[in-house]
């Protein structure tokens, strides 16, 4: 029902933007898109129950995470995708890294901030392996890569803002990032948690445009890993 309600929300406002710009708006591209959410949803999900647990009993989504890791990584692999079209690529665009690395470190030190003010506490191994690995790895390749560039197809026009070219897609990615952390249902009964819609949503934008700027999603990973992981470790 919540990924349902996810794409139903990405399909009506994905609509609308779309009637705003019908030149610059692609159909086919915007349900690739929620094509690509309920595909990730369902991995993650271990198919909602139906496939086996191959994994030793854990506290985290291991086999999940990694399930849906493998799925975007195949659809990266498409050439109607292509790896350094998805932010897939260890390079990093010409000069990009100059104004970039400033941005990170007020992201790292936002972080930090948070985890003295809020500490987590002491953290099991599992945890912290687990903190330093699979969010940053799956949500990044799947958010800032390869959906990222389907809905930035679904929307083509573009305006300059802060040194790099945004279009609907990308601010779509990050309201789809907040959401799949904010946004549920259950047993009938919707939620929304507006402070994580925020938490998530904000940083979401930073990521997006690092992308933008580096062509790459290599740092956005590892700042995802690190703001996941410090609050266990301070």
């Amino acid at each position: 029902m919540g990924i349902l309600g996810v794409g139903a929300i990405l399909l009506l406002a994905g609509g609308a933007l779309g009637l705003l710009n019908p030149r610059g708006f692609s159909l086919r591209w915007l349900l690739v898109a929620v094509t690509l959410v309920v595909l990730n949803d369902l991995m993650l999900t271990n198919g909602y129950g139906l496939l086996p647990d191959l994994l030793p009993a854990s506290d985290w989504n291991w086999q999940g995470k990694i399930l849906a890791l493998i799925t975007t990584l195949f659809v990266a692999s498409l050439p109607q995708f292509g790896w350094c079209a998805s932010g897939l690529t260890w390079a990093q665009g010409a000069g990009s890294l100059k104004s970039v690395l400033p941005v990170a470190l007020l992201y790292v030190a936002f972080f930090t901030g948070l985890a003295v003010a809020f500490s987590s506490g002491p953290a099991t191994p599992e945890t912290l392996a687990f903190q330093l690995t699979m969010p940053g790895l799956e949500e990044e390749l799947f958010y800032r890569g390869v959906l990222l560039l389907a809905l930035d197809r679904a929307f083509t026009g573009r305006r300059r803002i802060l040194g790099v070219e945004w279009g609907w897609g990308a601010l779509l990615s990050c309201l789809l990032f907040g959401l799949a952390h904010a946004f549920g249902v259950s047993e009938g009964r919707v939620s929304f948690d507006l402070v994580t819609m925020a938490l998530t949503a904000v940083p979401s934008l930073i990521g997006v445009w690092i992308v933008l700027r580096t062509r790459s999603v290599l740092l956005p990973v590892v700042l995802h890993n690190f703001g996941n992981a410090i609050t266990l470790l301070l």
